[in-house]
């Protein structure tokens, strides 16, 4: 049984294999194919503290400073970490079907316009660095990082009548 190492960014390698996998050899020379970086705090502290865990769900290695990566590896978990997250930041509020829920929002994001669906009160959430997490009927989290500049946008549009 293989254990859990904390390292500093000396004591391991990680690579791609030419099928896109991640490979973690630990310092014992252990290799775990197909490991994965998650996030300790994906919306506090997007660039602290994560984990890479192995196929079969268990932490591999803990990664406490990631800036003290060497750049070769730190560049394979920020690749692979771009290509895991889907939070759609939302830079324009375009429509709102109506103040009670559930209501439509029709928005752009900076993956393109959008429309989706609040089911109620509690699918938006005010961060403690004053940004807005806004999650669907589907369970997609989207992102506010300006609220007052959106709010301001959007008091601004002619309204239908």
């Amino acid at each position: 049984m293989s254990a859990l190492y904390t390292v500093t960014a000396s004591r391991f390698a990680l690579e791609r294999t030419p099928f896109g996998k991640l490979v973690l050899t630990n310092e014992a020379g252990e290799r775990f194919e197909g490991v994965v970086p998650v996030r300790a705090f994906p919306l506090s502290d997007a660039d602290g503290p994560f984990s890479l865990v192995g196929t079969d769900g268990k932490e591999r290695l803990w990664v406490d400073q990631p800036a003290q990566l060497p750049a070769p590896a730190a560049a394979l978990v920020r690749e692979e970490l771009t290509q895991r997250t889907f939070m759609p930041e939302i830079l324009a509020l375009k429509d709102v079907s109506t103040f009670s829920t559930p209501s439509t929002w029709t928005v752009d994001t900076d993956r393109g316009p959008h429309e989706l669906v609040l089911n109620g009160e509690e699918d938006i959430r005010r961060l403690p660095d004053g940004r807005l997490l806004i999650t669907d009927m589907h369970g997609i989290a989207h992102i506010i990082t300006r609220a007052a500049t959106l709010e301001r946008l959007a008091l601004s549009q002619p309204q239908a009548t």
